[in-house]
């Protein structure tokens, strides 16, 4: 008689264990989450640049934009961004004598997290701006720097420790909305689990594997936003 695998052999990373499947997606999360966030914090930093120092359209076009993303679900932005921009990007195609051409889920995953991603970071990014005393930004012009180095050497260092708390949280938002890429079938951890906890019929334990692999993937991002957060408010007083 055929005895049940233990819980060991079910998570080891060798078959007929799935621990290496969790592991694959959890690494598939983290590239996911990280190319999302980039993409996300150059949006941010050109929409919040925009909405300072743009014109009239340019400012309204991203509050629509800032507006309707955090209004609308993630799960419904995902998969409207995915399914119509790859129909979009086709029919396009087709228009200018093209094949259609199949979307890189990894890709399209990254894509669409990070526009999602750069509308709250642009709003991040712009309070952190606001923050910054604005007599610094005048007395670099002043001096004459050009607006890049004025960025890099006044704006850039004085907005970090206004934005990283805001940062840190949209960072582990993304972890977790990654998640939410398991509904145009592209395999990260929680599709992963899913698989697994299916075809072994043990959807406690893998599941609570993935709770905890998130977990993980949490503590350590906060140990790095918190090293961060120390480097770039060295110098200042603490609060008591």
């Amino acid at each position: 008689m055929p005895t049940s695998p233990s819980i060991l052999e079910l998570l080891s990373p060798y078959p007929p264990g799935w621990g290496g499947v969790l592991i694959s997606g959890a690494a598939s999360t983290i590239l996911i989450s990280l190319g999302a966030y980039l993409l996300g914090m150059l949006i941010g930093l050109a929409g919040a640049a925009g909405k300072l120092k743009g014109s009239r359209p340019v400012v309204a076009l991203l509050d629509f934009y800032t507006t309707a993303v955090r209004a609308i679900p993630e799960l419904i932005l995902i998969i409207g961004l995915y399914y119509a921009g790859t129909d979009g990007i086709n029919r396009l195609l087709s228009a200018l004598g093209f094949p259609p051409i199949e979307i890189n889920g990894f890709l399209a995953a990254v894509v669409v997290l990070g526009v999602v991603q750069g509308a709250y970071a642009t709003e991040v990014l712009r309070g952190a701006i606001l923050a910054i005393p604005v007599g610094q930004i005048e007395a670099a012009s002043a001096f004459g720097m050009r607006p890049l180095l004025r960025f890099r050497r006044i704006v850039l260092p004085a907005l970090m420790p206004n934005a990283l708390p805001g940062m840190a949280n949209l960072w582990m938002s993304v972890t977790k909305d990654s998640a939410l890429i398991a509904v145009v079938g592209y395999q990260e951890l929680a599709l992963a689990t899913r698989l697994a906890a299916g075809n072994t019929k043990h959807y406690f334990l893998f599941f609570f594997a993935a709770a905890v692999i998130y977990l993980v993937i949490t503590l350590v991002s906060n140990m790095v936003f918190g090293s961060l957060e120390t480097y770039f408010r060295r110098g200042q007083p603490k609060a008591a």
